[in-house]
C-alpha cells in the first residue's frame, strides 16, 4: 500500500489488486473523513480489486470534504464544477501511474455528491458508480451521455440530511441521461448498515 501520497495536489492511499478480473474503486470519504476510510468497505465489498481513495482538499473548520457548501443541503456550485473538474483531472493521472482502468466510485455523503457530479461533467472517467447517501448535487444539471453505465444509489428513509425526493431526482436525472440505475431505500439513516454493504458487494459483483 503506497500511504499519504500526494500527486496533482491530491493526498492519496492506493492499493494494488490482485485480481485482474476486478475493476479498481474509486473510495470518495464524507465530511471529516480521509484518504483511509472506505479502505476497509473497498476491502471487504470487492475483494482484490484495485482501491484509489483520495482525501478532499477543501477544509469546513479542519473537516476535509471535496467540495464548498454554503449551509446543509447547499452547495456552492461554481466551488463544485471546479473541483469536480480537479478530481476528474487527478483520476486521469492516477490511472496513468498506477496502469488502472477506469474506477467504478464508491462515495458516501459528500463522496457520493461529488461522485453525481464526476458522472455528469467527466462521465469518461467513470466506469459507473456506487452513491451511498447521495443528494442531487446541482439545481440544474447538466447533460451526459451515461449510457452504459451502471449506478447503484443507496438511500436511508430515515435519512435526516437528504430528502427522499432529492435522492428520487437525482436516480431521474441519471437515469434520463442513460445510465442504469437501482435506487434502493433501506430502513436506515444516514449511517450505513450492513444491508447496504450486502448490496454493494452484490451489486459490484456483476460489475
Amino acid at each position: 500500500m503506497l500511504d499519504a501520497v500526494a500527486t496533482t495536489a491530491f493526498i492519496h492511499a492506493f492499493e494494488p489488486g490482485t485480481d485482474s478480473a476486478r475493476k479498481p474503486l474509486l473510495l470518495l470519504h464524507g465530511t471529516g473523513g480521509n484518504e483511509h476510510d472506505l479502505l476497509p468497505l473497498g476491502r471487504m465489498v470487492a475483494p482484490g480489486a484495485a482501491l484509489l481513495s483520495p482525501r478532499g482538499q477543501v477544509l469546513e473548520g479542519t473537516m476535509p470534504r471535496f467540495f464548498r457548501r454554503l449551509a446543509e443541503g447547499v452547495f456552492d456550485a461554481a466551488d463544485l464544477r471546479r473541483r469536480t473538474h480537479e478530481l476528474a483531472d487527478f483520476i486521469g493521472d492516477a490511472r496513468r501511474r498506477y496502469d488502472l482502468a477506469a474506477p467504478i466510485a464508491v462515495g458516501f455523503s459528500n463522496g457520493a455528491n461529488i461522485a453525481a457530479s464526476l458522472l455528469l461533467l467527466r462521465p469518461e472517467v467513470l466506469a459507473g458508480a456506487a452513491l451511498l447517501r447521495a443528494m442531487s448535487p446541482f439545481k440544474e444539471p447538466p447533460q451526459a451521455d451515461l449510457a452504459g453505465k451502471r449506478v447503484l444509489m443507496l438511500s436511508g428513509a430515515q435519512d435526516p440530511i437528504i430528502p427522499a425526493t432529492d435522492a428520487a431526482r437525482l436516480a431521474a436525472t441519471l437515469t434520463g441521461n442513460g445510465a442504469t440505475v437501482e435506487h434502493r431505500i433501506l430502513p436506515a439513516g444516514h449511517g450505513l448498515s450492513q444491508a447496504d454493504i450486502g448490496l454493494l458487494s452484490a451489486w459490484l459483483d456483476q460489475a
